[in-house]
C-alpha cells in the first residue's frame, strides 16, 4: 500500500435542509505532507467532533483503487482526491485484506486500524445527491479510519508497512457488514467485542447481543 495523495479540507458553508451548516468533507490534495496527531490531522477542519475526529478517528484513509467506479457513476463532478472526505488517498487498500486492530507504520506515523467510515449526510452533500449513502454501503469498500500511535509526517509516496498483526481476525470489511447488517453475525460480534482496535463504547453495545 501506498500514499497517492495527502488531503485537506478548510470549513465550508452549505444549505442542508434549509438551513446553514458548516462541514469538513470537501478536502482536496496539498503538495505537502500532512501531520497525523492523536485526534485529528494537522491544519485540516473537524467541524463535528460527536462523529469525527477524536482518538478512535483521528484520520481517514479511502483506497484509490475504487475511484473509477465512483467516476462512473457520477460522471459529471469535478473529481479529484479527496473526494469521500480522506485526509489520506491510498493505492492497494483493501478491505479485506486489513484487520481492525493492525499496526503500521506510515512515513514518520505509527497507525492501528480502527473501524470502517459510515457515511452521513455530509458524503451526500459532496456528491450533490443523498442517493449516494445507501450506495456506498451497498458498495462495500468503506475506507478505514486510524488511531495514531505515534504521530508524524506523512507524505506522498510513503508505503504502509504491517508492524504488528492484530491476530483477532476480524477484517475492516466484516465489521463493516456487521454494524450495517440487521441480523447481526454472532461469531463476528464476539471478535468485534474482543477487538481493542474498536472504541470501549462500540464493544460494550455489541457485547449487548451476546448476552
Amino acid at each position: 500500500m501506498k500514499v497517492i495523495a495527502t488531503n485537506i479540507g478548510q470549513s465550508t458553508t452549505v444549505d442542508w435542509r434549509g438551513r446553514k451548516i458548516q462541514t469538513g468533507i470537501f478536502k482536496y490534495p496539498v503538495n505537502e505532507p500532512i501531520f497525523l496527531k492523536k485526534e485529528d490531522v494537522a491544519k485540516d477542519n473537524v467541524i463535528d467532533r460527536k462523529h469525527h475526529g477524536g482518538e478512535f478517528k483521528a484520520c481517514y484513509l479511502f483506497s484509490s483503487d475504487y475511484y473509477n467506479d465512483w467516476r462512473e457513476k457520477y460522471p459529471n463532478l469535478k473529481w479529484d482526491w479527496g473526494m469521500f472526505g480522506e485526509n489520506l488517498t491510498i493505492k492497494g487498500l483493501d478491505e479485506n485484506g486489513i484487520f481492525i486492530g493492525d499496526i503500521y507504520e506510515m512515513g514518520d506515523a505509527m497507525v492501528q486500524i480502527t473501524e470502517p467510515r459510515q457515511p452521513c449526510h455530509k458524503l451526500g452533500i459532496r456528491f450533490g445527491d443523498q442517493k449516494v449513502i445507501k450506495e456506498f454501503i451497498d458498495y462495500g469498500h468503506s475506507g478505514t479510519y486510524i488511531k495514531i500511535l505515534k504521530e508524524g509526517h506523512v507524505k506522498v509516496n510513503d508505503s504502509l508497512t504491517l508492524k504488528k498483526s492484530s491476530n483477532n481476525g476480524l477484517t475492516v470489511q466484516q465489521y463493516n457488514v456487521l454494524v450495517n447488517s440487521r441480523d447481526k453475525d454472532l461469531d463476528l460480534v464476539k471478535l468485534a467485542v474482543e477487538n481493542e482496535g474498536i472504541r470501549f463504547k462500540k464493544r460494550e453495545i455489541l457485547k449487548k447481543l451476546l448476552q
